[in-house]
């Protein structure tokens, strides 16, 4: 009789523990669904974004003219666009903007971008296209710049900040006579890891590259 009574608590334990272990198990899994639930949400988003050449919304604020961020010379024919990024983890549009403005003060390095878009997709314009921007090296005075605020250290850009990069760098596409095969990154003139992000997801820069012909295909046929 104590045997019997001794079986069915070692059972009832048995049982009670394989319960726990189950609905562990299912937390765990609910959880992982989920995520790739987010993921695949995200970038099907980004695969298929509804986004054409047009301009986009541009908050001119034009550094002023100095040696150290806008030295005011002319570039040359452009034959290409340079995305970066801002190595400045959750730093906004403004701050990068104004951070270029105070170097004719600090004068502590030459720096600047012609564009910077923050994390809400917002687009300032710190430099004209016309003139040289001090952010890619030996193709600054054939290139336009554009320098993306992202989230944290991984350099992804936010879904706002992505979209807004579409477009703009579509609408400089389509203003300078260039293809998607003209716009490159940083680190395809240095060797420098920016944008960080798209240079270890060689996959998420030929999206993004693809997402920017569709967007121009899609201002084409508007015309039509």
């Amino acid at each position: 009789m104590m045997r019997n009574n001794r079986n069915r608590r070692q059972k009832k334990k048995t049982f009670r523990l394989n319960n726990t272990r189950v609905r562990a198990g299912l937390a765990v899994l609910a959880v992982l669904t989920a995520m790739m639930a987010v993921r695949s949400c995200v970038s099907a988003g980004r695969r298929n974004l509804n986004v054409d050449a047009s301009e986009p919304a541009i908050d001119v604020q034009l550094l002023d003219v100095n040696a150290y961020s806008r030295p005011g010379i002319n570039t040359d024919t452009i034959t290409g666009v340079v995305i970066h990024y801002t190595a400045n983890p959750g730093s906004t549009a403004q701050e990068n903007r104004d951070y270029f403005n105070s170097l004719q003060y600090t004068q502590e390095t030459e720096a600047s971008s012609n564009f910077v878009i923050g994390l809400d997709g917002e687009i300032i314009q710190c430099v004209p296209t016309w003139e040289v921007a001090y952010a890619s090296n030996e193709r600054n005075m054939d290139t336009v710049s554009i320098e993306c605020c992202h989230p944290d250290d991984s350099g992804a850009f936010t879904d706002e900040t992505y979209r807004s990069l579409v477009q703009l760098t579509a609408w400089l596409c389509e203003k300078f006579g260039l293809t998607q095969d003209d716009v490159i990154r940083h680190y395809d003139v240095t060797g420098k890891n920016c944008p960080r992000y798209f240079v270890e997801h060689e996959d998420k820069w030929i999206e993004f590259k693809e997402n920017v012909g569709r967007a121009m295909e899609r201002s084409a046929e508007e015309a039509e």
